[in-house]
């Protein structure tokens, strides 16, 4: 009898062994890019986004994020998730503006009045309008995170005014909106990719660059930039997108849980964000970073001719006047 028993728990063992061993052989582990570095909050949303994934489907689906731009530069990603290379891709929504126009929208200068307002936008009808444009592209979109408000910061001197700007050359993102952006406030815009920006300060290529309080200080660029002008002249969003060839082989209902673990992924973002700004802020002081606080209005006044330019189609003219509209 005792034999038995020891025999029927060894075979017990032996199989659950074995039915471990299928399940970790019957995990899809999904890729995942992103350009910021490990801990950063976007990066950590997507672990998060991974972990509800494979608790939702028992352990079918997982998440491996690769950060630090391992697997390229933004717009390296970009073109590796719409040809299904990749799977997951968490970028700005910068570089997707020359491709999809409703993105060009929450990517223009001073359309959102606060980062409360853009989180509000985002995460209603219109953020899901814009969610859907990207399916023809070879995506699908899944959320909206905090980008944080951009601003720019130098190596020469506080800025105050437009005038300031003047004559100076500002790294921006490879998106034509930006570099307009930078032209109509008076200075020069360098389209440069992200990781040249603190070789691009030290040796003078260019005298300053625009970004969130985030990016400035874990690039480490508030080493070589000692001015930062609040002006918050970009409340640019990061979308959270899958490849369609990786979503097309999902069932309607693991498409469901991969949307709503997206979704989900949005409100631990915000609060790890919250934290980062707040915390980045005090170290880039600590460098002995000088804040200004320009009058934004000037700024503001000077966007016409690039609203003018980039919203001309009907359609998008409305999204722009129900985004000003949303309280």
């Amino acid at each position: 009898m005792m034999h038995f028993s020891k025999l029927a728990t060894a075979a017990f063992a032996a199989a659950s062994l074995m039915i471990g061993a299928a399940q970790a052989a019957d995990t899809t582990v999904l890729r995942a890019a992103d350009t910021h570095p490990d801990g950063y909050p976007t990066v950590e949303a997507v672990k998060y986004f991974g972990e509800l994934l494979k608790e939702r489907t028992d352990g079918r689906y997982s998440v491996e994020v690769f950060h630090s731009s391992q697997l390229g530069e933004e717009a390296d990603t970009v073109e590796q998730v719409r040809a299904g290379v990749i799977d997951i891709n968490r970028t700005s929504l910068g570089p997707w503006n020359n491709l999809i126009p409703e993105t060009t929208i929450p990517s223009l200068p001073y359309i959102f009045r606060s980062v409360e307002h853009a989180r509000k936008v985002m995460n209603g009808p219109i953020g899901d309008e814009i969610l859907a444009a990207f399916e023809p592209y070879g995506v699908v979109g899944l959320a909206f995170y905090d980008g944080g408000a951009r601003s720019f910061y130098n190596t020469k001197k506080p800025i105050q005014s437009m005038a300031d700007l003047k004559g100076m050359k500002f790294r921006v993102m490879q998106s034509d909106i930006f570099v307009d952006m930078v032209a109509a406030l008076g200075a020069t815009a360098t389209p440069m990719p992200y990781g040249e920006v603190y070789s691009g300060l030290e040796t003078g290529v260019i005298d300053g660059a625009e970004n969130n309080f985030p990016s400035f200080d874990t690039a480490k660029h508030a080493e070589v930039a000692k001015y930062f002008s609040l002006d918050e002249h970009l409340i640019v969003p990061e979308v959270l997108v899958m490849a369609k060839t990786t979503w097309d082989k999902l069932s309607p209902e693991d498409q469901a849980i991969v949307k709503q673990a997206a979704k989900d992924s949005v409100a631990k973002q915000y609060e790890l964000w919250d934290a980062q700004v707040a915390k980045s802020r005090k170290v880039v002081e600590g460098e002995g970073v000088k804040i200004s606080e320009p009058d934004k209005q000037a700024f503001i006044d000077a966007m016409k001719p690039v609203y003018d330019k980039w919203v001309q189609d009907p359609k998008l003219k409305d999204m722009v006047a129900r985004i000003q509209a949303t309280k």
